[in-house]
């Protein structure tokens, strides 16, 4: 089975791939003229196209449109057995980012070393090649599968806010799953398969400071008003410890269930050092702590901030001796898995406006608020079964933790099937970047993956 995925990866997937990731096909929130601009076509074309020439027994395929909304692919492949399988994917991509190294880019597909560079090539790209490819395996060995339902959509890096539109219109076509694998996860290491066991959640906002009507000289105003960006210092202060990173609002934090400090602590044995090694810290940075398990729970089970964008402060090179008058942030505050990210948003608003230092003007905006996910236990049979994949795969047994970002559509999915198992796993393991430069797809990983996802499959026919 292994060299059928791998000489479909070779000869087919890989080189389709490489023409994907030349398609800036960004997600919306991104590209607001996406439908004008007409890459998101032009990749769920090349998608659908390849997955047709590579058609499963008995395999239907839609693009599924709405006017106003993003595509999605549906692909039913009948099976053996009375389990339905849902599998996940997305194809739409983050923005271009800077920092590429010279000779790559985001939409330069470069294979060196066994990875292939590109944006969206491992996130999440590679995800309906993989899929289908699973189950032409079996099929070319006359493995029976169960029915397999492959779902991928165009905008999951904005939130899947048409995804549940998609899920509730197709609800007849997908049926009840009793298990869900996604393929859109992460990996601690590219030597054994990992499953996610949660997502934190996100909440993306805005937080503007206005001081003045207008811009003065530095040398006038200074002394007399105060600067947005100590306006900015002092709120930012109000929800984290800036000697820390912790996050001071009891309403973003959880207790961490024991069963995930413990899959931490052994992530961290098995892991060690990689964990901080697969972040590209500057010569004699230091991270915040040296305990591993630390690390990874800070990660996944604990509330972050970070700033990812500014406006209305000019470069370095045109900055003049001028005190601004209006500052604008934009925040991303990372919240625990079962956290309540409605109850979030509102202590975010109501801590950041409320009393603003000099009477400054303050105002606190979500532009996205999705809450995190909490995996239902494994059943016994299931674990076995993937732990047996990893085996097979790597010699080497399964691994699970949590991962920090985020996948709307397991939270959603959650909530309409409660019933479901959960499988969740995926390629972006060390350094390979999603939504930073540089991203890479390790094709090696992506084969064994594939295989993987096989023998999950096959396991649910006995």
């Amino acid at each position: 089975m292994q060299n059928f995925i791998n000489k479909t990866w070779d000869d087919s997937i890989t080189p389709t791939l490489v023409d994907y990731i030349k398609i800036p096909n960004k997600s919306p929130v991104f590209d607001a003229d996406w439908e004008a601009h007409g890459y998101m076509e032009q990749a769920v074309q090349l998608i659908a196209d390849w997955c047709k020439a590579h058609a499963a027994k008995g395999m239907t395929l839609e693009i599924v449109r709405e006017p106003g909304r993003t595509p999605v692919i549906l692909m039913d492949i009948p099976g053996e057995g009375d389990k339905n399988i849902l599998m996940y994917g997305h194809f739409d991509k983050q923005p271009e980012m800077v920092g590429w190294e010279e000779d790559l880019g985001p939409w330069r597909p470069v294979i060196r070393d066994d990875k292939l560079y590109g944006r969206g090539g491992a996130d999440d790209g590679y995800s309906a090649f993989s899929a289908l490819t699973a189950i032409n395996a079996l099929q070319a060995q006359n493995i029976p599968h169960p029915r397999c339902v492959i779902l991928i959509e165009a905008c999951e890096e904005s939130g899947s806010y048409d995804l549940p539109f998609y899920v509730d219109k197709l609800r007849d076509q997908i049926g009840t799953p009793d298990l869900v694998i996604c393929l859109d996860s992460g990996a601690g290491n590219y030597e054994q398969l990992w499953g996610t066991t949660s997502l934190r959640g996100v909440i993306n906002a805005t937080l503007n400071i206005e001081m003045l009507t207008e811009g003065i000289h530095s040398g006038f105003g200074t002394g007399t008003a105060a600067s947005t960006f100590r306006v900015l210092r002092q709120l930012l202060s109000r929800i984290e410890d800036e000697n820390t990173g912790d996050m001071l609002l009891p309403e973003l934090s959880v207790d961490i269930p024991a069963i995930r400090e413990q899959q931490a602590i052994l992530a961290a044995d098995t892991l060690q050092n990689e964990v901080i090694d697969a972040i590209p810290l500057a010569e004699n940075v230091q991270p915040v702590s040296n305990d591993i398990a630390t690390l990874l729970l800070n990660r996944t089970w604990r509330a972050s901030l970070e700033v990812t964008g500014m406006d209305h402060i000019p470069s370095v090179a045109d900055g003049g001796s001028v005190l601004r008058p209006q500052l604008a942030a934009k925040l991303s505050v990372r919240i625990p898995p079962t956290c309540d990210v409605d109850v979030a948003v509102a202590a975010l608003k109501e801590t950041l406006e409320a009393n603003a230092p000099y009477n400054a003007r303050v105002s606190f905006t979500p532009l996205e608020a999705n809450a995190g996910w909490h995996a239902p236990q494994l059943n016994e049979t299931l674990a076995a079964q993937i732990n047996e994949a990893s085996q097979v795969a790597f010699g080497k047994p399964a691994m699970y933790f949590g991962e920090g970002g985020t996948i709307p559509f397991m939270g959603m999915l959650g909530d309409k099937f409660p019933e479901a198992q959960f499988f969740i796993t995926g390629v972006l393991g060390p350094k390979s970047n999603a939504h930073g430069p540089n991203e890479f797809l390790h094709l090696p990983f992506a084969k064994k993956i594939t295989a993987c996802v096989a023998h999950v499959l096959a396991a649910q026919c006995g």
